[in-house]
């Protein structure tokens, strides 16, 4: 089957509407850009998705962060409980739950000498690939042990290359801190 493809004229060859249109879309926010610069209190009418804090199509971060709604879960960090202890214990289902297998856990043990040796493991490497991430929140569902959380305190999504954005487990326990352990099953009574 032969497609038939219409001739163009010289003004399509040129391109020329296509760059005047493009123009005209960067004049349009240029000129909302100095209105707002010039008569700052217009800038309480914008949502707060088209502009940010000063008004201007552009962030300034660091100095200013976006805002997340109030459905948004956060990013997975691990916590500690108050005694300081790991309370990932390397069952491995939230890298089994994970749909898109951001996340890779090496199971280890915890040091013989410890006395919840017997008890508990420990994980000898977490790692999760926040460019993999899809943020579902399954992670934390599934963990028995309420040890991987989603944070929105702290999010990090910045990273000056790939390496960067795989969190390790020092990283995700940094991010994550310490949170408190309702329930104690290994304490003496």
């Amino acid at each position: 089957m032969h497609v038939v493809r219409p001739e163009l004229g010289l003004k399509e060859k040129l391109y020329l509407p296509s760059i005047v249109a493009g123009m005209g879309i960067t004049l349009k926010h240029l000129g909302r850009s100095l209105r707002l610069m010039i008569a700052p209190e217009k800038k309480k009418t914008l949502s707060p998705l088209d502009m940010s804090a000063t008004g201007m199509v552009t962030m300034q971060y660091p100095e200013e962060k976006w805002t997340y709604p109030d459905g948004y879960r956060g990013a997975p960090v691990l916590v500690k409980d108050e005694d300081g202890r790991e309370k990932c214990v390397s069952c491995q289902l939230c890298e089994f739950v994970c749909p898109p297998r951001a996340i890779r856990i090496t199971p280890g043990s915890i040091p013989a000498s410890s006395p919840h040796a017997k008890v508990e493991k420990a994980p000898e490497e977490f790692q999760i690939d926040m460019l993999r991430c899809i943020y579902c929140g399954l992670c934390e569902e599934v963990c028995p042990e309420e040890a991987i959380f989603l944070r929105k305190e702290n999010p990090i999504f910045v990273g000056q290359g790939r390496t960067e954005m795989v969190h390790n487990k020092e990283r995700l326990y940094e991010l994550g801190g310490i949170y408190p352990r309702p329930i104690k099953k290994w304490a003496l009574k």
